[in-house]
């Protein structure tokens, strides 16, 4: 028979253990970002030739654990990997409404400005650029004051373009798809479409066998991409925020868990989902802490 002061024992400590585990998925795990590094060798990769990329994803500015001095830090950390390539998914602004303190886009487009790799540095746009800029939501149209903003700091913005690189490793394609959730859907009209992404067009400035590697926010395109993408880098999921022994239980896609986070290989096509670095919606991370990716090729 179970004792007054035992229950209370018990309790207290189930308390406690919550309170901890609260504490930690606020206060630690989000700000903590680390380094996960993936080797792939795609589909018509060249033998013998390597390439790094290194993927920003989700850095949700304003939000409450990205002010710009911790972009500046990331900046830094990403560059110390020395990266031959350094491709930004989208979703750089804080997942609400923007307020009067939010940091201006140019305030933290200018700090990753001063990211380094020796073949570029590119950018696609995520639904959080668009939703949160009303001039574009009211509109239905671009261009947003994120994409603006990494213009002028240097960044090319891919929006259904692809570019032809020459690296070390030798030609490469690297293709930028328009956001698949661009406009909130209670403001479009009926029948628009709710993304600009249009994967056939960007494909068709593609013109010889050179690898090809496509970003897009969203990962769930990558269940229709064809085979001529050898791999695609994509952000938006943040793992779930929240992930137990690999099943994270909300994910923001179609295809839940089976593109939730890290490497999927499907009939030799190769998808890279990151955790990204922010924070979106509620403010925790919980066994999806954020990172810089870094892909060896090769």
């Amino acid at each position: 028979m179970l004792d007054r002061r035992r229950v209370l024992q018990t309790l207290a400590g189930l308390f406690l253990s919550g309170f901890g585990l609260s504490s930690y998925a606020y206060a630690w795990e989000p700000t903590h970002q680390g380094v996960t590094r993936y080797r792939l060798k795609p589909a018509s990769w060249p033998d013998g030739k390597r390439l790094r990329l290194a993927v920003i994803a989700d850095l949700h500015v304003g939000g409450p654990h990205m002010p710009v001095s911790r972009v500046r830090q990331i900046v830094e950390q990403t560059n110390a990997l020395k990266p031959d390539l350094t491709l930004l998914l989208g979703d750089f602004v804080a997942s609400r409404a923007r307020r009067p303190s939010d940091p201006a886009p140019a305030e933290w487009a200018a700090e990753l400005a001063s990211l380094e790799a020796s073949a570029g540095r590119f950018a696609i746009l995520g639904n959080h650029d668009w939703w949160q800029d009303e001039r574009a939501q009211k509109e239905l149209s671009g261009p947003t004051q994120s994409g603006i903003a990494l213009e002028q700091a240097g960044i090319p913005v891919l929006e259904n373009r692809a570019l032809r690189l020459e690296t070390s490793a030798g030609p490469l394609w690297i293709a930028g798809l328009g956001d698949q959730e661009a406009f909130v859907l209670r403001r479009r009209p009926r029948g628009f479409r709710y993304g600009v992404d249009d994967l056939p067009a960007t494909l068709a400035m593609v013109d010889d066998d050179a690898p090809l590697i496509l970003m897009a926010h969203e990962p769930d395109i990558f269940a229709k991409a064809p085979a001529r993408v050898g791999l695609t880098l994509s952000g938006h999921t943040h793992a779930g925020q929240v992930r137990l022994f690999g099943w994270s239980p909300i994910v923001p896609s179609r295809y839940g868990n089976r593109y939730a986070y890290g490497p999927v290989r499907e009939n030799g096509r190769d998808l890279v989902v990151s955790a990204g670095l922010g924070t979106s919606k509620l403010p925790i991370r919980l066994g999806a802490p954020p990172e810089i990716v870094l892909i060896e090729l090769g």
